[in-house]
């Protein structure tokens, strides 16, 4: 069964209140998910780190000019190691972003799952 026809089972099985309720754990887009960083729990954090981001990005373009108008070896090797190490933290930090969106997302499911179990609890409960 494909996830359209569960969630469209488990939609016909609830209430209207409780359908619009469900809504709310739709999957988001992208940029929804990414606005969803900054208004979470961890949203100083992620102001902190997509500044710090920022930052790293404008040294790696930076050293990347330098990287490639400079002359001489020792200071090729330089810029090379400096734009070489401003590029893995701006991988790093984007790797952070995408493993918190990754994170909300599941905590989303999970809270859609308790949902469901406690509609089904209260279905069950009133049978009895």
């Amino acid at each position: 069964m494909k996830k359209e026809e569960i969630d469209k089972l488990i939609e016909e099985s609830l209430s209207k209140e409780d359908a619009e309720f469900y809504h709310q754990f739709d999957e988001q887009s992208m940029f929804k998910q990414w606005g969803g960083l900054y208004s979470s729990k961890l949203g100083g954090w992620a102001v902190l780190i997509t500044t710090v981001q920022l930052v790293f990005t404008v040294l790696v373009f930076y050293f990347g000019y330098k990287l490639f108008t400079t002359e001489g070896t020792d200071s090729l090797i330089i810029w090379a190691a400096l734009f070489f190490i401003c590029y893995v933290a701006v991988s790093m930090l984007k790797l952070w972003h995408w493993m918190q969106m990754d994170k909300n997302t599941i905590l989303q499911e999970m809270k859609r799952i308790e949902f469901q179990i406690a509609v089904l609890t209260e279905k069950i409960a009133e049978k009895k």
